[in-house]
């Protein structure tokens, strides 16, 4: 038994903040940030817009693709770093406003590759039989832990969220997963703010040392990367669509430049969603299969690197 993505969904918050308009507020200017980043505009959700609710949204489209009524649904697993609350988890938020219950619900926290971690546990699950489907969900409302003075991070990120529907296959399409973490480089990328005694302690910002980040990101990303088609047999080349984690265009396009593909295999989505972390993958996925770009047959490889560090890659055939 195998598991296969049976449709994809996609949600954005319908405000845009271009780079124009936060040039307005902090000292940068457009230019700057598309020439170091590749980020021309980001969404923000709007106040009282909830990950749960960006989740749903996403989730809705997946089910539908896949025709698969919200009731009807096993397994729900969220990667998020930015959940509706402590607890309970959003994927159980998402689960009640879906109207199903009994199933396993929980969360993920693996930052930027939280997606691929979700949908290596997600596939494990289904090929063993303990669930009859799974919705995958990547939901983030970044705009709400950032430091909006801090240029050198308020411009890279923003919200959104993206989600597959996994169900059972005779023949492979999730061919493989490989999942890495080194918790050594914990500071390097964190939001080191706690709750406790009733006070938040310590600074709940993000904190980024973004040029020891790109140095980790571009090595692990074309490592990872490799080591699926190492576990599958298959030359770089047959990569039909690499999906990466959108980040950076300039970590996206020395991952491409490391496993010697062609610009035009790459999948970006950069330039209008930013950084959306966990989303960032399902949301690109989503674009993908949705404009034709993606076809049965395709070999897609999804890579990602996020705080922790955490990376991991799936390689799929669609």
């Amino acid at each position: 038994m195998h598991s296969r993505i049976a449709g994809t969904g996609g949600y954005l918050p319908a405000k845009v903040l271009t780079n124009t308009e936060l040039a307005t507020r902090i000292d940068t200017s457009d230019e700057w940030v598309r020439a170091r980043t590749g980020i021309c505009e980001r969404r923000i959700a709007a106040d009282g817009e909830q990950t749960s609710d960006l989740a749903l949204a996403a989730s809705l489209k997946a089910l539908a693709a896949a025709g698969i009524a919200p009731m009807d649904v096993d397994l729900i697993i969220v990667a998020t770093t930015t959940p509706d609350m402590i607890f309970p988890s959003t994927a159980c938020i998402l689960q009640a406003k879906l109207g199903a219950r009994g199933g396993p619900a929980f969360d993920v926290q693996a930052v930027c590759s939280g997606f691929v971690y979700a949908l290596s546990v997600a596939d494990a699950m289904v090929k063993s039989g303990a669930v009859g489907n799974a919705l995958v969900v990547g939901a983030e409302i970044y705009s709400r832990i950032l430091d909006w003075n801090d240029r050198g991070t308020c411009v890279l990120f923003g919200d959104g969220a993206g989600a597959v529907v996994l169900v059972p296959s005779s023949t492979p399409g999730i061919l493989s997963a490989h999942l890495h973490a080194d918790g050594n480089y914990r500071d390097i990328l964190c939001v080191p703010g706690t709750v406790a005694n009733g006070i938040v302690s310590g600074r709940p910002f993000l904190h980024m040392d973004g040029t020891a980040v790109f140095k980790f990101a571009v090595k692990v990303l074309a490592e990872v990367a490799r080591e699926a088609l190492d576990a599958n047999k298959l030359p770089a080349s047959a990569i039909d669509w690499l999906i990466p984690h959108q980040a950076n265009v300039r970590i996206m396009d020395a991952t491409m430049k490391k496993l010697g593909l062609p610009p035009e295999r790459m999948v970006s989505t950069v330039a209008t969603h930013a950084n959306t972390s966990a989303a960032s993958i399902p949301l690109a996925l989503d674009v993908a299969v949705r404009d034709g770009r993606i076809r049965p047959g395709h070999n897609v490889m999804l890579v990602g690197v996020g705080g922790g560090f955490t990376w991991g890659s799936v390689l799929i055939r669609w």
